[in-house]
């Protein structure tokens, strides 16, 4: 009968506890709705006010994505707006690989005038034989000055078999022609390039986590297979942005055995955490991989990289990654718009989210800072090593990117590179395969000269200075002598340009090379020439090619430098590969 009575009372107190927790609970949700709805009110009631009494004419939609954007730029850079005509191209960047248009690459040069940058192989850009350097005069009968580069990308693309008329001004011979182009199904895959290389290893460049992305990294690894034996494979993330979390997780599903937890998203609200655990078992559970990172390596890539190290399952090798641990969700909104909402943070095996921005602690004039050094956590790998949140992914073994040279960005966005690339092409009509093409001494010289007379000045930060310098003596009214003397130096400086086309030779001479085999072997020969001399995956081969692998083991294993990898503010933050 005690117990009974015991029993009751506890009863009674938990149904009271969860009657006061559920009224609380309503308590804030009733609350949360009457601020939406009182907030949802005064915009309502100041948007029509401002729209209809404004003293000049206001473009209503104009106004309303103004107030959109600027509420969600106080959130953060991925939580955005997409109208109704952004809709294609919002698929295409974060959902499809494939398009209907033409398989060409637009962009605009400094004078306003469009060229092609890129022809896709196969594509009916390319069978109606049009070529990288041919100008964009008019689409139909509307001429394109003065249009935007994603309003002429939107009148290209278009329902596969119908037609588009192009006048086109040829690089070739600057004959202007009329060119008919049957737009077709464009697939832009997600594995870009993958190759067999040299002692059983294989090469996979994955460029996004779009729709069937491990289903191409799954057919490239299958062919691999049936071509000769595996001995271990270099996948390369670098330039990744990401895309589906659910096709890392499949990717990743690849190499570890079924039941693994390879993320773990975590919202504000209890419905909102997910675990994703691999479903499948593996289809090479123990072949050894290097993983190939850099600055620009992100989200699904950084899941992939994050889960194989925390799983010591892979090596991952290059530069430290960009830190974007946040996930998105897409939700329909009136009249076929959509909103893309930041939902939730992802935390990989070991439990560290990568995060490095902190978008939720802006200062007073609504700068981003990184993670506070204080909330900045140790997390141990499967087999101990220690790893840290908030800092993106750091590799195992560092290894830096070649950083381009001032006056190489120079000849590239002032198109220098590209169009001697196309008065090359035109001049010659064929040449050696990627993997053994090559400009000679004769070549670069004609570059070279070609460059004579055209402008090559950049604000260096020696001009810069100078510049100060000079706007300094003018103030105070010096006499002319000092004023000769930094003309004298900004000729010496101009002159110091030349001399960088001598000493960055070899950095711009790969530039063309890339340029060039492009035109003739598309993407695909520019993947196969920079393979020839990419430092990483040099430096992956060599960590696969030992024979008795004792680099890999020891970064798996942990042992000595290889034991702490990112340590903020140490000594011990990666171990450097020296070749």
């Amino acid at each position: 009968m005690k117990r009974l009575i015991k029993n009751k009372r506890w009863f009674n107190v938990s149904l009271w506890l969860l009657v006061g927790l559920s009224l609380t609970a309503f308590t804030f949700i009733k609350d949360d709705l009457f601020h939406i709805g009182k907030n949802l009110e005064i915009f309502s009631a100041l948007y029509r006010q401002v729209s209809l009494n404004y003293v000049d004419e206001v473009n209503s939609d104009d106004l309303m994505k103004a107030g959109i954007g600027a509420m969600l730029e106080s959130l953060d850079p991925y939580t955005e707006f997409i109208p109704e005509s952004e809709l294609e191209d919002f698929k295409l960047r974060y959902v499809s690989t494939q398009y209907s248009g033409l398989g060409a690459r637009i962009m605009e040069k400094t004078d306003g005038t469009f060229f092609i940058a890129e022809v896709f192989e196969q594509s009916p850009a390319s069978k109606a034989g049009l070529h990288v350097g041919d100008e964009i005069l008019a689409i139909g009968n509307e001429p394109l000055k003065g249009k935007k580069a994603i309003d002429i990308s939107n009148k290209l693309k278009g329902i596969a078999g119908t037609e588009v008329k192009l006048k086109i001004r040829e690089s070739k011979n600057g004959q202007v022609m009329d060119v008919d182009v049957k737009r077709g199904q464009i697939i832009q895959p997600n594995v870009a390039f993958s190759t067999y290389l040299e002692d059983g290893i294989g090469y996979i460049k994955l460029d996004k986590f779009l729709s069937g992305a491990a289903n191409e990294v799954q057919n490239a690894l299958l062919r691999f297979k049936e071509r000769a034996t595996l001995r271990g494979l270099v996948l390369d993330l670098r330039d990744n942005g990401g895309g589906i979390l659910q096709e890392s997780v499949k990717i990743v599903n690849l190499f570890v055995n079924k039941g693994e937890e390879v993320v773990v998203q975590r919202g504000s609200h209890a419905n909102q955490v997910f675990s994703y655990v691999t479903n499948n078992s593996p289809l090479l559970p123990s072949l050894p991989i290097v993983v190939l990172i850099n600055n620009n390596s992100a989200s699904a890539s950084e899941i992939v990289a994050g889960a194989l190290q925390d799983m010591d399952r892979a090596v991952v090798l290059g530069e430290q990654s960009f830190g974007k641990g946040l996930v998105q969700q897409t939700y329909r909104l009136p009249y076929n718009n959509m909103v893309k909402v930041t939902v939730a943070k992802y935390y990989t095996p070991s439990g560290r989210c990568i995060q490095a921005l902190d978008y939720s602690h802006k200062d007073s004039i609504g700068h981003v800072h990184k993670l506070n050094d204080s909330l900045i956590a140790e997390y141990t790998t499967k087999h101990g090593r220690k790893v840290y949140n908030g800092s993106g992914i750091y590799p195992d073994v560092q290894v830096k990117e070649r950083r381009i040279s001032t006056i190489a960005k120079v000849l590239r966005n002032k198109f220098y590179i590209s169009d001697y690339a196309t008065i090359y092409y035109n001049m010659h009509t064929k040449i050696e395969k990627p993997n053994t093409f090559e400009l000679t001494e004769i070549e670069y010289q004609h570059f070279s000269d070609y460059l004579k007379g055209k402008d090559l000045n950049y604000q260096s930060k020696a001009t810069y200075l100078l510049n100060e310098l000079k706007a300094e003596i003018v103030k105070k009214d010096t006499n002319d002598g000092i004023m000769n003397d930094i003309r004298n130096v900004a000729h010496k400086i101009k002159e110091n340009v030349k001399d960088e086309l001598r000493l960055n030779k070899e950095e711009i001479k790969r530039l063309l090379e890339k340029e060039i085999v492009s035109r003739y072997y598309f993407q695909t020969g520019v993947y196969e020439l920079a393979n020839r001399t990419d430092t990483m995956i040099w430096a992956a081969k060599k960590i696969l090619r030992e024979e008795k692998k004792l680099v890999y083991n020891n970064v798996l294993k942990g042992n000595g430098e290889y034991n702490t990898i990112g340590k903020p503010k140490s000594d011990l933050a990666a171990a450097s590969l020296q070749h």
